[in-house]
């Protein structure tokens, strides 16, 4: 069985990433993309589904674990009564191949080791045939439809139950390599990285990459080690970033709430592209823009709420009934229905990602402007149509509060393109609407007897989404709404002192009723406290949020207090987002919850204009 959630790390080469188990097991990779069908699904079942096993062959040694400073190179200590190895687990950037190195490093005494890999393509369902590497090279070749993996290695090896075993010992000073290279089966197999090569390139891209990071406040290293996670979930050849690497990581145990990820939504280019530009990271805020056009364009009216890494709109979704899920969660889905949901928000997450980006200097962009004018002119048209929310809700349309809010923020920013950067349009309609859809979510949004703007019209039920409407600028923190929605929040959406999205026992969300504490949304509810002036209660709630990443400082999507225990997708880029533009609503300097208010842009984030 799959171990907790929190008990993996990340590896990747920024096309795809692996998770790495405390105990050694590599039990999630897809290849070659982040989409792809996984080759080891151990996470969402057993061994048998594939993993890469490299671990003492003592049952219980001590396990520590690291990232090397700035990298994603990580490292894994064992200790036993034998002596201590190392296990550094790196993914290079792509030359002609893709590669997963795996170094076991002696460091003290001699300690006995073995190995067990079992590849399964096609998520677990597709056993290949193993044959020697040709010319008596140490290793072996799997081959399964389209797909082929080669293993090098200087292990003996063995097959054994449709798996391939070895053991070996690894004396202090001695250095053992393992290098697992894919390609396409049709083609000649692609040369092998080098591991000392590829390992010293690997150190030399991520501590350069990090090196750039401009955030210079308090929690540099936990601000850092998001941003490399984001970066690692970025889909290089097109600057798309996935939400997260893996698919059906459970939302609460044993239910059905477990959803695939691996996609790009478009409401997280807000706060990629205020965090990315922030911290320094203009190259891919500038790839983030670009990919969004990208995906973007064509008509207003079909535009979607996320897409493939590459702009692909059919995310089509089924179910792997061979897979039992991550401790007997089902089903394992892969591919997500809820592209073709209508979210009103979407357009306002737009229109905001390309207004930070023009106030931050981002270089002018015609295409930019003119998606921008189009997708404003299509709120026009359906903003007081229902939808499906931000949460992707599947128990039938509502006219969801945060929608509207978004919709507001999409007239707004494009009366801003006039107002502040000269750009043409017909801002004196736009500004009556924006005028009108204000009006009508303090007329109908809000709730005088709960003293709070409620999920969606006439409803009584909170939702954590309400907590942006000071950040994006709808009213300002002072405004007694405001104050008393942040005040219901708090005493309505809390389990053990982190967020809820809502309560599912009464949403009518067309699921079941369970799920953790979502942690964008504590983290949200923190910069709103920053907001109301209550800064000594945000620092300590944003404290017990660092505290709740993992031993590498990872987060998944959410988190059962109770259990103690990270729930759903891992990591989630939304969490190390929110995290990042957190810190840096706490720092003294930039404050990204006031600039998507329309305060002023901080020297730090700005770009010079040319």
């Amino acid at each position: 069985m799959a171990l907790r959630i929190e008990d993996y790390a990340l590896i990747g080469d920024c096309e795809t990433a692996a998770l790495v188990a405390r105990d050694g097991s590599i039990d999630w990779l897809c290849w070659p993309r982040f989409d792809s069908p996984a080759c080891f699904a151990a996470l969402l079942g057993g061994p048998e589904h594939g993993r890469w096993l490299v671990a003492p062959s003592d049952p219980a040694p001590r396990v520590t674990r690291r990232y090397r400073p700035g990298t994603l190179v990580l490292e894994t200590e064992f200790e036993t009564v034998e002596g201590a190895v190392a296990l550094v687990d790196f993914m290079p950037l792509r030359g002609q191949a893709s590669d997963l190195v795996r170094l076991v490093l002696g460091r003290r005494g001699r300690v006995a080791m073995r190995t067990e890999l079992a590849l399964r393509f096609g998520y677990g369902a597709d056993v290949p045939w193993v044959t020697r590497l040709p010319e008596g090279e140490p290793g072996l070749r799997a081959i399964a439809g389209p797909d082929m993996v080669e293993l090098h290695t200087p292990v003996p090896l063995r097959g054994e139950g449709l798996a391939t075993r070895g053991e070996f010992a690894v004396q202090a000073g001695q250095v053992v390599p393992f290098v697992l290279t894919y390609g396409p089966s049709h083609l000649p197999a692609p040369p092998p990285a080098d591991p000392d090569t590829a390992l010293a390139e690997t150190e030399a891209f991520w501590t350069g990459w990090s090196a750039r990071c401009g955030h210079t406040g308090d929690w540099h290293e936990a601000v850092l080690r998001s941003h490399i996670t984001l970066k690692a979930l970025t889909y290089a050849p097109t600057g798309g970033i996935v939400a997260a690497p893996t698919t059906s990581l459970p939302e609460w145990i044993g239910g059905p709430r477990n959803w695939d990820y691996r996609f790009c939504w478009l409401r997280d280019a807000t706060l990629a592209l205020i965090s990315l530009i922030d911290a320094g990271y203009l190259e891919e805020a500038r790839d983030w823009r670009e990919w969004l056009l990208r995906a973007a364009a064509g008509s207003p009216s079909q535009t979607q709420i996320m897409y493939g890494l590459a702009g692909e709109r059919y995310l089509g979704e089924r179910e792997l009934d061979w897979l039992p899920g991550y401790e007997g969660s089902r089903p394992v889905r892969v591919g997500n229905a809820a592209h073709a949901q209508f979210q009103l928000d979407v357009y306002g997450e737009v229109a905001d990602a390309l207004h930070q980006g023009r106030r931050a200097g981002l270089a002018p962009s015609a295409a930019g402007w003119a998606l921008e004018r189009a997708l404003t002119e299509r709120v026009a048209a359906v903003w007081d149509r229902p939808d499906e929310g931000i949460w992707e809700v599947r128990g039938g349309r509502r006219h969801f509060v945060h929608s509207k809010v978004m919709a507001w923020v999409a007239l707004d920013r494009a009366v801003r393109g006039v107002e502040e950067f000269g750009l043409e349009g017909p801002v004196e309609r736009w500004r009556a609407l924006r005028r009108t859809i204000h009006e009508e979510v303090c007329r109908r949004g809000f709730d005088p007897g709960l003293n709070s703007f409620v999920q969606s019209y006439g409803s009584g039920t909170l939702d954590a989404s309400l907590l942006l409407i000071p950040q994006v600028g709808f009213l300002p923190p002072g405004d007694p709404r405001v104050r008393g929605t942040v005040e219901a929040v708090g005493r309505r959406l809390m389990a053990d002192g982190l967020v809820l999205r809502y309560d599912t026992a009464e949403a009518a969300d067309g699921l079941p009723p369970g799920e953790g504490a979502f942690l964008a949304c504590s983290f949200w509810y923190a910069d709103a406290l920053a907001l109301l002036g209550r800064r000594a209660e945000a620092r300590a709630l944003f404290e017990r949020l660092l505290a709740l990443r993992n031993d590498v400082g990872l987060l998944a999507e959410e988190y059962d207090p109770r259990a103690g225990r990270q729930l759903g997708n891992f990591p989630q880029a939304f969490s190390h987002l929110a995290l990042a533009n957190t810190a840096r609503n706490l720092s003294a300097a930039a404050r990204p919850a006031a600039q998507r208010a329309g305060a002023p842009m901080p020297a730090e984030g700005r770009v010079a204009r040319r």
